[in-house]
């Protein structure tokens, strides 16, 4: 089926790569080596990657999507995909050069063998420093109508701008420092010269790296094969979440997933209460519009939103309309197995604990969507819908889409912290414990 949108070195490090792209689980057996902030060297990184996308054209469409919808809406007229301007990004896209102490790649966070995530709560950026949002994932990254959780840019080439110079991500003091830690590579200038017949500059290195992640595209999974006909493609068991997904548990209301949407998100923000459990939503408001009213450059939403708690005010922080607090972007459900943990805090360890969250209407709060709320799912009916999202990974993660849903299926018979029956099926009303004094 074509989707048409409107998806340490020597013996040890050879062994690893070989484990790698040989079907054992992409995601690491613990025998790898990897780096200071947890991600592989980017040496095997880019061998697994080669692997994935072993001889593709990257001047034509992916199999999956439909020619005229790739070139028209998906690559931009002033940065069309050649194999230069793709080798160019590559290069960049694995080098820690690009961060001021040269541990920390685009790649540290968007790992390949992470299912380009760097499956942490949150991502870890020079020294140690910790930011407050969960890294989504470059795969598909293409198809969102903005980029970053709050969707604060409208482009990948603008999205590969920011962390770059970000002060707690890869921390260049500014553009020219970091253009200047790659600009002298004889290398570089040959690239730069071949992708766009000019010198390196920041633009251009920012185009490059978006035409690389441009070639992420992973629409090919179990769920498209059952689509397009193949009944045995997916489980009884996953067939009736598909069912639940359309009707009780209403996931597509804001999940969009058919012919015109592959990747299941209706490139919107909602609240649904995440943050809201430890939050005071109008007081960070407040602080917010102070900050954003003394500077408000793009630069400073972006350190508002990784270095301070104003960051779950979410979409706020680039609109200031009082309907955005607390809303982040409803993110793509394609590989969604791949990329734990879940919500922009990475505060979820599971996919039992988001049906969770959502089975009981979300978290209570002001400024909560009004679509958020209880489904009264059965725990059979949310064994499906978690069976089905499993089927929306790409065949070439099957491996460690296996292993990660034995994985999480035995965490969830451990543990299910979000799990509120009561509140499922209405037995309590939002804030009745809190005005009870009970929460």
């Amino acid at each position: 089926m074509k989707w048409n949108p409107s998806l340490a070195g020597g013996l040890a490090l050879l062994t690893t790569t070989l484990l790698l792209v040989s079907g054992e689980p992409a995601r690491g057996n613990g025998t790898e080596e990897r780096g200071p902030h947890g991600a592989l060297p980017m040496n095997v990184q880019v061998t697994i990657f080669d692997k994935l996308l072993a001889d593709r054209d990257v001047t034509q469409p992916p199999p999956e999507v439909d020619p005229i919808f790739w070139q028209e809406v998906i690559i931009p007229q002033d940065n069309a995909m050649t194999p230069e301007r793709v080798t160019l990004g590559k290069k960049l896209f694995f080098d820690t050069r690009l961060s001021r102490d040269g541990t920390v790649a685009c790649a540290t966070c968007h790992d390949v063998s992470r299912g380009f995530t760097d499956q942490r709560r949150v991502s870890e950026g020079v020294g140690g420093a910790l930011g407050q949002r969960n890294a989504p994932t470059t795969m598909n990254a293409m198809f969102m109508q903005t980029q970053f959780l709050d969707g604060r840019v409208p482009s990948l080439e603008e999205q590969a701008k920011l962390p770059i110079v970000n002060p707690i991500e890869m921390a260049h003091p500014n553009q020219q420092k970091a253009l200047a830690a790659i600009a002298g590579d004889p290398e570089y200038q040959n690239l730069f010269q071949a992708a766009y017949g000019a010198a390196p500059n920041y633009e251009d290195l920012a185009r490059a790296i978006a035409a690389f992640e441009r070639t992420q595209v992973f629409l090919s999974a179990p769920f498209d094969r059952f689509l397009a006909g193949e009944e045995k493609a997916i489980s009884e068991e996953a067939k009736r979440g598909w069912a639940l997904f359309n009707g009780k548990a209403r996931c597509v209301s804001c999940h969009h997933m058919n012919p015109s949407n592959p990747i299941g998100t209706d490139n919107r923000f909602h609240n649904i209460g995440v943050a809201a459990r430890y939050q005071d939503f109008e007081q960070l408001a407040r602080r917010a519009l102070e900050a954003l009213e003394k500077e408000g450059g793009i630069e400073t939403v972006d350190q508002l939103a990784l270095e301070t708690d104003l960051s779950e005010l979410g979409r706020f922080l680039v609109t200031k309309d009082r309907g955005d607090i607390g809303a982040f972007k409803t993110l793509q459900l394609r590989n969604i197995a791949l990329t734990a943990p879940y919500m922009h805090d990475g505060s979820m360890q599971t996919l039992w604990d988001v049906m969770d969250h959502y089975n009981k209407g979300g978290e209570p709060n002001p400024f909560l969507d009004g679509g958020i709320e209880p489904l009264a799912l059965s725990e059979e009916e949310i064994d499906a819908l978690v069976a089905w999202m499993f089927t929306l990974t790409d065949e070439r993660f099957a491996d460690q889409n296996q292993a990660i849903f034995a994985e999480q299926r035995q965490q969830a018979k451990k543990a299910r912290p979000f799990r509120d029956k009561d509140m499922a099926a209405r037995r309590v009303l939002p804030f009745e414990r809190r005005v009870k004094g009970e929460d």
